[in-house]
């Protein structure tokens, strides 16, 4: 079998630039099926712009990406477009459109499935129940609290049952209670729908309570990559030399 086919995402040397600004530089990553992979560094580092090409929502200037062993992107162009990739994204900003209600906020995610007029609503309620915010259904989201919005982008991200759950600093701003009590909560759906999860994040305890794996970009780099637990132990990159200072000390 080959790597095509083991990985679920793999970026084979890919770059990225926004004028002068170098935002990835021959970045080469596989995510494994299963797995819960945080992408960590710094602002600016390249994080987001990795979420971006793997979601297809941009193309890269360089190198390739491959989503479930198919050419998704090459250089400039975008060969699978985004609702074929099988996956789903959450971020920072939510993405929530203000004039509609929770439930239309989900139908609206699930508007290229397929599925008819009466599946979706089945799948758009299902996904609400999930979540534990069908109450909130007609609500909009200017009546959330922010973490029930917060709960509204997931419920539209897990309604599609994707393979790929891309999470970008979407709990940014909660405090850490709510965010552990979240981040349970997805990884019981991850499990549920055997959806992979990526997260961005800049937060030690958000990474080390919810990810297995890690991945370290630094200056548009790959830096680290392997298990959370291991690189802690023995960090190489700024990233997780900072990380370990942020994290509670063991007691003997």
């Amino acid at each position: 079998m080959t790597s095509e086919t083991q990985d679920l995402v793999r970026l084979d040397h890919v770059s990225q630039r926004y004028g002068d600004s170098v935002a990835l530089d021959g970045v080469s990553l596989e995510i494994i099926p299963g797995s819960h992979l945080a992408l960590l560094g710094p602002s600016g580092c390249g994080k987001s712009t990795a979420i971006r090409l793997i979601a297809g929502l941009e193309p890269p200037d360089g190198g390739t990406v491959h989503v479930s062993g198919r050419l998704a992107s090459t250089a400039g162009r975008v060969l699978v477009p985004p609702h074929l990739r099988g996956l789903s994204v959450v971020f920072q900003d939510l993405g929530l459109w203000p004039n509609l209600t929770v439930i239309d906020n989900v139908l609206l995610g699930l508007a290229g499935s397929g599925l008819s007029g009466k599946d979706r609503r089945e799948r758009a309620r299902e996904a609400l129940a999930n979540c534990r915010i069908e109450r909130l259904a007609d609500r909009r989201p200017a009546g959330l609290s922010g973490g029930e919005q917060q709960r509204a982008a997931l419920a539209r991200a897990v309604a599609v049952r994707p393979k790929l759950l891309l999470l970008d600093e979407p709990f940014a701003g909660l405090d850490l209670g709510l965010k552990r009590h979240l981040y349970e909560e997805i990884r019981h759906l991850a499990k549920t729908f055997e959806a992979t999860c990526l997260l961005v994040s800049h937060d030690p305890m958000e990474a080390t309570a919810f990810c297995s794996e890690a991945a370290v970009i630094e200056g548009g780099r790959l830096r680290e990559r392997g298990r959370l637990e291991a690189l802690l132990a023995s960090p190489t990159s700024d990233t997780l030399r900072e990380f370990v200072d942020q994290l509670p000390r063991r007691s003997n």
